[in-house]
């Protein structure tokens, strides 16, 4: 899952103007492959291309203890909550941030192959609907677009911005989805991959920085 981790944010931001603001939210909601991508270029965890890996994504993701078993998720959605905390000084807001970063783990379990583990060692876990698209594609697109539509209804600021935001989003996710295939795991798909991430976060900021939440008598 690519864009469909950030419905998390878009609806964190939406729920509570106790939240942090949008672009903190897509920090979190990549977080753990912000240090995937970052170990991976270094060696500390590993991937490798593989077609046959699923239908939709040929990656074999096949040494990621630090960042994508469940415990390691939950040691960097404690952190980044605790973070969060003392950055804003509201509890509410560590603790939606840390429930953001968090989400990352529920998300990939939906879509990966067995890849996913508890505590970096077997069992291997994930309902793998990457090996069907016609489920994957149109469940990443409804939460994006759902959780969107909602944090829209609940701020208020320029029109333009967050639709551009959703258009970055999603002629991304067009890319990731028909662009062309890696042949080879290099320093230039981590590269790609961390500079996307980096592209939507910005982006993010800037929606975020311009939208308020709405007082309930606005509704």
């Amino acid at each position: 899952m690519f864009i469909g981790h950030f419905a998390p944010a878009f609806a964190a931001a939406a729920v509570s103007p106790k939240a942090p603001k949008l672009g903190a939210l897509f920090i979190a909601a990549q977080l753990v492959d912000w240090a995937f991508f970052a170990f991976a270029a270094v060696g500390i965890e590993k991937m490798r291309i593989d077609p046959n890996a699923t239908v939709m994504v040929p990656l074999d993701l096949y040494h990621m203890p630090y960042t994508h078993s469940l415990l390691g998720t939950a040691v960097w959605a404690v952190g980044f909550a605790v973070f969060m905390w003392f950055r804003y000084r509201e509890l509410a807001a560590g603790v939606l941030a840390g429930l953001v970063v968090a989400s990352h783990w529920v998300l990939d379990y939906l879509t990966h192959r067995p890849d996913l583990t508890i505590a970096g060692s077997e069992p291997f876990l994930g309902l793998g609907l990457w090996n069907y698209p016609f489920i994957a594609m149109p469940l990443e697109l409804g939460i994006t677009i759902g959780a969107f539509i909602w944090y829209v209804r609940r701020t208020r600021g320029p029109v333009l911005p967050p639709y551009i935001l959703l258009g970055v989003l999603l002629i991304f996710q067009a890319v990731n989805w028909f662009g062309p295939v890696p042949q080879q795991v290099s320093l230039g798909l981590y590269f790609q991959a961390l500079l996307a991430f980096g592209i939507a976060t910005a982006f993010a900021f800037w929606v975020g920085n311009n939208r308020k939440h709405r007082r309930e008598r606005d509704w």
